[in-house]
């Protein structure tokens, strides 16, 4: 091994070795009184100290912390009515999405078949552009309500 090759290998096995770099947060305030945030300290900046924050996953097997003789429990009968109730309210706004998803396909086919006298270009020929333009909007309403509706069904098929 050549001396500069083991000298790049030291130096990046240096830096993957090296604890993560965390910034210093200043939090600033100007005359206004507003507030501001940065990592670069200005005038009227102070540093703030904040406590480490762990990002790592909690080892498996670890044990969960039990719930509380205090916490408040719902019954049975309770939790059933509720996700009978929740269940009937998606199936309703499913419905209604339905509905609205098949009127949105019709003014987009309305539009679609419909050509304004600014879209036709010299020599009667039809400017697409100028018809996309006009269309996408309808289009963007009809995805939306597609979209709505997989949620929804996504909503129903997680419930119990």
């Amino acid at each position: 091994m050549r001396l500069q090759d083991l000298c790049l290998s030291i130096a990046l096995l240096s830096l993957a070795a090296a604890p993560a770099y965390a910034q210093d947060i200043y939090k600033c305030g100007d005359e206004d009184g507003r507030v501001t945030y940065s990592n670069v300290p200005t005038k009227n900046c102070r540093k703030l100290i904040l406590d480490p924050v762990n990002l790592a996953p909690a080892p498996k097997g670890s044990p969960r912390t039990p719930t509380p003789a205090s916490f408040p429990k719902v019954d049975d009968q309770t939790q059933k009515s509720r996700d009978t109730d929740r269940r009937r309210i998606l199936e309703s706004e499913l419905a209604a999405e339905q509905k609205n998803v098949e009127q949105a396909r019709k003014a987009l086919a309305e539009q679609e078949a419909m050509v304004l006298p600014n879209e036709r270009m010299q020599g009667g020929a039809i400017s697409g552009g100028k018809v996309q333009e006009r269309v996408q909007p309808y289009k963007d309403k009809v995805a939306l309500h597609e979209r709505n509706i997989e949620a929804i069904t996504k909503e129903i098929a997680n419930l119990r």
